[in-house]
């Protein structure tokens, strides 16, 4: 069993998504008759990524994290379901998948078998049905620069480097592989790093450190999608609201509300076996499935 952690409980969660939290919803982009009945060919969410993409979460048997069904995509899914609209859920995702891992293999995949190789295999399978991708990618690209309190700016360099370079390949591939009723939404990220500012001045500027980098990451991934004509879900954004903001001061230099959504939506903040851990609890998941349906249009 997957420990809830902090934040709404999963019952929470789904009440959340079913009284229209989400904006839109993947229900627009397929025919629903009167009584909601789905039309007998399914959209497909094909879901593409890293760890975060598969719902990973820490267990007590598995305290490092494995798969779980309480992912952002099993948020999606859940929530078209109460829409009477059945979606076909395809996760192809690798944890710790880079934009070079994802192009060349190396992680779950071989050179011989990317992700991207898989997904352009399913897309032009499906090329005829409707559809919706998500991409998570980036945050492997700098997340090993980012260790022990401290920030390796080379490394930061040479991973915003290989974003720039190979995430547009991934992108037109992946568009000139899919149909005419299929749309993509890529997503930035949220900072975990903010929660090391409990941990007292050093930690505090490592927090404001990491602020640096992450931001710098958004950015390219905004100028990347935009250029690509693909929407972005704002997860980054989406997480600073979704915080509970308490009383306690961390600190003049790091504002509170970034600390508490680190604490509430994420592991970062929980005691052995299950933390820290970087990785969204469910509550998390949810709010970035909402920042995806934020992004989605009537139709896709």
């Amino acid at each position: 069993m997957v420990r809830k952690g902090v934040g709404p409980s999963r019952a929470l969660a789904a009440c959340l998504l079913t009284t229209g939290l989400l904006a839109v919803g993947l229900g627009g982009l397929v025919g629903v008759g009167p009584a909601g009945a789905a039309d007998s060919t399914s959209p497909f969410l094909l879901v593409l990524g890293g760890s975060a993409s598969v719902g990973w979460q820490p267990t007590l048997s598995n305290p490092h994290g494995v798969p779980t069904d309480e992912g952002y995509a099993n948020d999606l899914v859940s929530y078209e379901a109460s829409r009477g609209v059945t979606v076909q859920l395809s996760q192809l995702g690798c944890p710790g998948e880079t934009t070079t891992s994802m192009l060349y293999g190396g992680h779950c995949y071989t050179s011989s078998a990317t992700q991207l190789d898989e997904a352009l295999t399913f897309l032009q399978a499906h090329h005829a049905d409707v559809g919706l991708v998500t991409i998570d990618m980036g945050f492997n690209n700098v997340r090993h620069c980012l260790l022990n309190g401290d920030v390796q700016q080379g490394c930061v360099a040479r991973g915003l480097d290989a974003v720039n370079r190979e995430l547009p390949t991934i992108l037109s591939d992946l568009i000139g592989a899919a149909g005419p009723d299929v749309t993509f939404v890529g997503m930035n990220h949220y900072n975990p790093f903010f929660a090391e500012a409990l941990s007292g001045p050093s930690g505090q500027a490592f927090a404001l450190a990491s602020a640096s980098v992450m931001n710098r990451l958004n950015d390219v991934l905004h100028d990347i999608y935009s250029a690509a004509g693909i929407a972005m879900a704002n997860v980054a954004t989406a997480f600073e609201d979704g915080g509970v903001v308490h009383e306690n001061a961390i600190g003049s230099h790091v504002v509170v509300s970034d600390v508490t959504y680190a604490c509430e939506l994420t592991w970062m903040c929980e005691p052995a076996p299950f933390g820290p851990n970087l990785h969204p609890n469910a509550a998390g998941y949810v709010t970035i499935a909402a920042a995806i349906e934020a992004q989605l249009h009537s139709p896709w």
